[in-house]
């Protein structure tokens, strides 16, 4: 099997580092906390293997050219990115809520005592507002952000067969592609989320509430775009 395996991890590290609708769920996770970012990160993984084992089996070509099918598939993405935005901008509007309760002085002395119990239990993590959200949550926002994202199937269709040795088994080669494609995207959010964490350390929580409110006009004005898209 000939694969050009150089220019593949060139375009596949050029399409991690232009952001898009998982970018977004996965800073804004790792605002919250960076365990939460790794779970969103392989979620949105998870999703991308979704649609690669589909492109193997040939699933992805027939939605693709079913106009319906994929009509379907775009509008769901584009509805949920949509939902996604309209909870950052909720989130945002309680954490403003939130900060001007900390001014006085009862939300700090309330958030030791989260953090110690979030750090016993390491599965939910208390929002600004009071709302727990757990890693599997953010998993699954991840998960769903590239499940519905008819992008990615286009991505295993048109641009990765572009790589591969006709001469051999397209299926097998689209699996390990996609394999090596999904064990980059780890590598990369991974440290995304890394850095993350550490900018959340530095901003304090006025930085974070307006991260808020501008990632969720960032997800409606994608989702959007996507509905828009023919």
């Amino acid at each position: 099997m000939s694969v050009d395996l150089t220019g593949f991890l060139g375009v596949v590290v050029l399409a991690y580092l232009i952001p898009g609708p998982d970018f977004l769920v996965i800073v804004r996770a790792a605002a919250r906390r960076p365990a939460l970012g790794r779970a969103a990160a392989l979620g949105a993984q998870a999703g991308l293997c979704v649609h690669m084992c589909a492109a193997v089996l040939g699933l992805s070509a027939i939605a693709t050219r079913s106009a319906l099918a994929f009509t379907v598939i775009k509008l769901a993405g584009a509805a949920y990115l949509i939902y996604l935005g309209v909870r950052a901008l909720l989130a945002a509007r309680r954490r403003n809520r939130a900060g001007s309760t900390e001014s006085t002085g009862s939300t700090r002395l309330a958030e030791p005592a989260v953090g110690a119990a979030d750090a016993a239990s390491g599965q939910h993590v208390s929002t600004a507002s009071g709302r727990h959200v757990s890693r599997r949550g953010s998993f699954l926002e991840g998960f769903l952000t590239n499940v519905l994202n008819p992008k990615a199937a286009l991505f295993f269709l048109s641009v990765l067969p572009q790589f591969v040795d006709h001469g051999g088994s397209l299926p097998r080669q689209i699996f390990l592609l996609g394999l090596l494609d999904v064990a980059v995207g780890v590598v990369y959010w991974l440290v995304l989320v890394g850095v993350a964490a550490r900018l959340r350390t530095v901003f304090g929580p006025a930085c974070r509430r307006r991260w808020e409110l501008v990632s969720g006009w960032l997800f409606i004005g994608i989702g959007v775009g996507v509905a828009a898209t023919e």
